[in-house]
């Protein structure tokens, strides 16, 4: 490949290894000679040819940084005709032999779309703190976010205890549980609720009470952004409802729950809402190791023309995999890990 001009861009929520795969790309690429040039804000940047030559130098020192030094955006350019006749003439303006697509659900879809429909040679990467990309076992960022909501139930732990209260945490997580459920085990959560689970509130409630029964005077509540109440007990008027499961942002369970059981119960609660912190941030080493190996696996399949496909942890290994494996359908919470955090409940 060498004298070759390969493409990468970052699209999407920003997430914590984003940079580390731009490094380990551009890193691998030295090796052969190939010119790695950065497209900015994701699909964007090659319609409104917004590009950043990347070399050693460009890319030193962003190894631990949070973000992505290339920025991002949802910008989706398939299905529009200006956008695609722009995108082909930036596509030869640059003389790009292939590109390297960076992203969750949303981008590699469109990735997708671009290879079947107008044969761009492309290489995916996976990334989300959601963990919610089928085809692979992990997504680098869910490390990092696991850790943030981990060490936030542990403060939260220490002034539950002294006040005696109920906390509620929210976290992120789009459509799946998989934050709330590995941060709700790793903080040691009294009661973790996820989408894939609609919860009744006459349950929680009662875990609460017997807890106070037992002489535990505080307790903790993760809960996901998009969890949902059991249709049989749905305490979400279609107001609320409509503003906390907003299509563009999720958000607002907490604050509502936590009314509900000190209504209900009359133990005080208290609600954190982690928000954006979750994302943000130096990624942990297990990111940043993850992040590292899909860049370079990233690299090396587009030197084998392995167009369409996607780069994979499977089990200890980096695979590559067909893109059609990871889009289409979220990778939903595991029952096996509910299933521990369930033994934990109350």
């Amino acid at each position: 490949m060498k004298n070759q001009r390969v493409g990468i861009l970052t699209g999407g929520g920003d997430c914590p290894g984003l940079n580390a795969v731009i490094r380990a790309v551009v890193r691998r690429a030295h090796v052969s000679e190939v010119e790695i040039v950065g497209f900015k804000n994701g699909w964007l940047g090659l319609v409104e040819d917004d590009v950043e030559p990347l070399n050693r130098d460009s890319v030193s020192g962003i190894l631990p940084r949070g973000g992505t030094i290339l920025g991002t955006s949802r910008f989706n350019p398939a299905g529009d005709a200006v956008s695609l006749n722009k995108l082909a003439e930036n596509w030869k303006k640059y003389s790009l032999s292939s590109l390297i697509v960076v992203g969750g659900e949303g981008t590699l879809s469109a990735a997708l779309e671009m290879w079947r429909s107008h044969h761009y040679p492309l290489v995916c990467v996976p990334k989300t703190i959601d963990n919610d990309i089928r085809g692979t076992d992990m997504t680098f960022g869910f490390d990092t976010a696991v850790q943030i909501v981990t060490e936030a139930i542990d403060r939260l732990h220490s002034t539950a205890e002294s006040h005696h209260r109920v906390m509620v945490v929210e976290v992120m997580g789009r459509h799946t549980g998989w934050i709330a459920a590995y941060g709700g085990i790793a903080g040691g959560a009294d009661v973790v609720l996820v989408p894939e689970h609609p919860f009744k509130l006459s349950h929680v409630c009662e875990r609460l009470k017997r807890r106070m029964d037992q002489g535990r005077a505080f307790s903790i509540i993760v809960v996901a952004e998009d969890a949902h109440p059991h249709p049989d007990e749905d305490f979400l008027t279609l107001e609320v409802r409509e503003s906390i499961y907003r299509h563009d942002r999720l958000g607002g369970i907490g604050t509502v729950l936590a009314e509900e059981i000190e209504r209900c119960t009359g133990i005080e609660t208290r609600v954190t809402k982690l928000g954006y912190v979750q994302r943000g941030g130096t990624p942990t080493p297990f990111d940043r190791v993850l992040a590292t190996r899909f860049g370079v696996k990233a690299m090396e399949m587009t030197e084998a023309g392995e167009w369409g496909r996607m780069v994979s942890l499977q089990g200890n290994r980096i695979m590559s995999v067909p893109l059609e494996e990871a889009v289409g359908e979220l990778k939903t919470l595991s029952e096996e890990i509910y299933g521990v955090a369930e033994l934990f409940f109350g």
